[in-house]
């Protein structure tokens, strides 16, 4: 087994059992691309097993701390059949579930959704890639009797490039058509495994897209405006709560018929659904100026900020298009407004936002604030995990 010796008191974030070892604090030792080893601290005690990556500036994720464990196949079998089992407990009212979702699973760089009878998998690390077939029949072995029939692979994400791995897609498993339906508090929605965004769809906003449908229905929203839709899981909500018209905003024209294909697909007059290929920013600039108004907004935009490096940057995009949204509102008005970046934290996002009020000349009260689907878990230990936050405001 090759060794990884840290510097000098770089040791602390693995005795706290974070999984991340940086290459700054690595002193010595270096190993093959996924090969697991053991990482020391500078006086050679041991700390963890890790997953070797040379090219990624995460240069160990560590699988265990446990020193008497083995890193071999039934290692990812009981890895995979507890994180299957926790979802199993969980109160989720749909067939599209995260299943493993990364270091919160104890499993860094693997993301695996379930959508039907399909499993969905990115292997977004040099150790899950290493394991790869290990971690394919782990999970069609831990899905047993439970419907699934195929595993298609989605490791075409940015991420891959850092730890030097090039994109694959395509079946691991069995085999079946990509294109699938699935059920979410009572409403149908569509998704194609092989072309949809991230591993198909966004699961983590399922509990926040219910939770938007009640505030419609609370509020007796007419209008809404919904940017960033993809393929119109707000939208949807929406109509389900009573929304009379909705306006859906994306710069993708496929996503826009899928939008519509929702709103037909679930009972919906698509006469009252207005999709738009347009630049968000823009939409919103030109409503403005046209005096145009909405009920309620959703603002759920791509990852501004993929790390804390471009959080500056992100941050004058997020209050530019907040502040445009508050100004879009009546008062009285409701804004359910997110980030996914992981290099924004709660509090920022929450100046952020409250700076968009500032220069907008309004006050809005928080109502709530979200966090993804409880199948996409934070846990104390890795509080990283902690990308999607937001926030429902109603504007004075």
């Amino acid at each position: 087994m090759k060794s990884i010796r840290l510097r000098e008191g770089k040791e602390r974030s693995l005795l706290r059992r974070h999984p991340w070892v940086f290459e700054g604090s690595i002193r010595s030792g270096r190993a093959d691309p996924g090969e697991t080893v053991r990482v020391e601290d500078a006086a050679g005690n041991f700390l963890a097993w890790g997953a070797y990556s040379p090219s990624s500036m995460i240069r160990v994720r560590a699988w265990s701390f446990d020193p008497a464990e083995r890193i071999d196949a039934a290692f990812f079998q009981r890895r995979i059949e507890r994180a299957v089992a926790l979802r199993a407990r969980l109160p989720i009212d749909s067939d599209g579930v995260r299943l493993v979702h990364g270091e919160a699973d104890g499993l860094p760089g693997l993301v695996v959704d379930r959508y039907g009878d399909l499993l969905s998998a990115q292997f977004g690390a040099a150790g899950t890639e290493r394991w790869k077939p290990v971690i394919a029949d782990a999970l069609m072995a831990a899905t047993t009797g439970t419907g699934v029939r195929a595993l298609y692979e989605r490791s075409d994400a940015s991420v891959r490039g850092l730890e030097g791995l090039e994109p694959a897609t395509g079946w691991l498993r069995g085999a079946a058509a990509t294109e699938v339906t699935i059920r979410e508090h009572g409403w149908r929605l569509t998704l194609d495994v092989a072309s949809g965004h991230k591993t198909g769809f966004y699961l983590d906003q399922r509990d926040n897209r219910a939770r938007f449908a009640t505030l419609v229905r609370h509020f007796g929203v007419r209008s809404v405006l919904n940017c960033y839709c993809y393929t119109g899981g707000f939208s949807v909500a929406a109509f389900a709560g009573g929304a009379g018209e909705v306006t859906s905003v994306d710069s993708s024209a496929p996503a826009l018929e899928r939008v519509q294909a929702h709103v037909a697909l679930n009972g919906f007059d698509a006469a009252h659904s207005r999709c738009v290929d347009a630049d968000v920013n823009a939409f919103l600039r030109q409503c403005l100026q046209e005096g145009r108004r909405f009920d309620a907004i959703v603002l759920d935009p791509p990852k501004f900020a993929p790390t804390a490096a471009h959080a500056e940057r992100a941050a004058r995009a997020y209050k530019d298009i907040n502040r445009l949204a508050l100004q879009l509102l009546p008062p009285g008005g409701l804004l359910l407004t997110f980030s996914c970046s992981g290099g924004i934290g709660p509090e920022l996002f929450h100046k952020i936002v409250a700076g968009a009020a500032i220069d907008a000349g309004v006050d809005a009260a928080i109502l709530q604030r979200l966090e993804g689907a409880p199948d996409h878990p934070t846990t104390m230990l890795f509080p990283e995990g902690e990308y999607l936050k937001g926030l429902v405001l109603l504007k004075s």
